[in-house]
């Protein structure tokens, strides 16, 4: 082994660590907290951001945040939306930006009248501001990582310590997972989402990130395993992602993190040649066979309910009315809004008290796609647009980035199922963006472009 995978499993070991402190010391969590902030801009400051270390920094941010929240140690629940915002402006100060990100400009000024909307409003409460904060801080840390991401040369390396990065907390996060329920058969009863194995958390956000570390092991795995210690380290960690992920009773998460990894293995396959085909041929096959395992033994555990939960049926084996949790309801009721007022919307953060009125309870929205059109109108449908569009045409002026397809889809697939409640969809949407180089740039000059 070589200097770098020693100092890998030095990490991941040095994360099992840390979550197991964490889980007989919370408290503890609060200071990691403060620790990975203040270490993470220091770092920044002290290179300058001179290889896009706040890149890095954020990378490791997205990959904590549900172990943070699920352990108490947020400051608030958007506190890394905030943080990861606040690094793209450092970044800005130390690197620049590109002169040709007008497109996300626009972006954010299209942002503006659904708030103005809302402020104008005569019964805006202090609930109402903490809804404004809520639905705003996610695009607009979507928006800064954008403008920071949009066609920067990033080496190929580069970006593979970014998803190196995102894996190491996630490591942490099954750590506390395996200590709060070491035994998922003792405590599935159901096929409704489940807690217990989720970490007494929500169980959509646990299997997001889940889902998101099942890529990046794969990724590890594939990619990035030269020994054959590390081919079995990456190799168990993405089967225990995998399994932990299926485990939630969440589909959402573990859906998307199997179709990231479909979408990077079509990529890798165009992108290889002759004898890259003929190894890839085989990961394929290699990958569908451990596939089969962990599904079945996922079943074994759960006394097949989770074979139950995926054909959208109850524990006796009737078919559920709803496929998608209730949020159909949600989702046409923000449909109807769009409907009623369609120029400005009905302002941002106002669709839950709406659905107080029409649904008699407050029920936040799980989908970003539906809430732009209801809170912004017209606005969210141009919004929508540039989200849609400017990755793909970006892509086909550099298709070198063999992660684009697998971010481009975790962005969608995952606004589609828990709208914006972490930062992960924001920041990895922006990575998309990135002109990616598999030979040394050299000097990148200011505005990375």
């Amino acid at each position: 082994m070589n200097k770098s995978e020693i100092n890998y499993i030095k990490l991941a070991l040095l994360h099992v660590g840390i979550a197991a402190i964490v889980f007989f010391i919370p408290f503890l969590s609060k200071i990691y907290t403060l620790l990975i902030t203040v270490f993470g801009f220091y770092y920044v400051i002290k290179n300058s951001n001179k290889n896009n270390e706040v890149l890095y920094v954020s990378a490791y941010l997205i990959g904590t945040e549900v172990f943070l929240r699920m352990t108490g140690g947020n400051l608030n629940n958007e506190y890394i939306k905030v943080m990861v915002s606040v690094l793209m402006l450092l970044g800005f100060v130390l690197s620049g930006f590109s002169k040709n990100s007008v497109v996300y400009w626009i972006y954010f000024l299209l942002l503006i009248p659904a708030v103005l909307v809302t402020m104008t409003n005569q019964e805006v409460n202090l609930e109402i501001r903490k809804a404004i904060t809520f639905n705003i801080s996610g695009p607009v840390c979507l928006g800064l990582s954008a403008l920071y991401c949009y066609q920067r040369k990033l080496l190929y390396s580069q970006l593979q310590n970014v998803i190196v990065l995102f894996g190491l907390p996630i490591i942490a996060t099954l750590t506390y997972l395996l200590l709060y329920n070491p035994s998922v058969r003792d405590v599935v009863r159901g096929t409704q989402s489940n807690f217990a194995t989720s970490g007494g958390f929500g169980p959509n956000q646990v299997a997001t990130v889940l889902g998101l570390g099942m890529f990046v092991f794969f990724c590890q795995l594939v990619f990035m395993s030269k020994s054959k210690v590390i081919t079995a380290l990456n190799g168990f960690l993405f089967a225990l992602t995998s399994y932990r992920a299926i485990v939630t009773f969440s589909r959402g998460g573990v859906v998307t993190g199997f179709i990231m990894i479909v979408f990077v293995l079509v990529a890798a396959y165009f992108f290889s040649n002759r004898s890259g085909k003929r190894k890839l041929k085989w990961i394929i096959f290699l990958s569908i066979v451990s596939g089969i395992s962990i599904w079945t033994f996922s079943v074994i555990q759960t006394s097949g309910l989770i074979t139950k939960r995926y054909a959208n049926q109850d524990a006796g084996g009737r078919v559920k009315k709803d496929r998608l949790g209730g949020r159909e309801v949600i989702m046409g009721t923000e449909l109807a809004l769009f409907k009623e007022n369609p120029i400005l919307g009905v302002g941002i953060g106002m669709g839950k008290s709406y659905r107080e009125q029409m649904l008699g309870q407050e029920v936040a929205s799980h989908n970003e796609i539906t809430r732009l059109l209801s809170e912004h109108g017209v606005f969210g449908i141009f919004i929508l647009l540039i989200l849609l569009v400017t990755p793909v045409i970006l892509f086909l002026n550099n298709y070198h980035n063999i992660y684009f397809f697998s971010f481009y889809i975790f962005w969608l697939l995952t606004i589609n199922h828990a709208a914006m409640r972490t930062a992960a969809p924001a920041f990895i949407y922006a990575l998309s963006l990135l002109n990616v180089q598999f030979k040394p740039i050299g000097k990148v000059k200011k505005g990375g472009v």
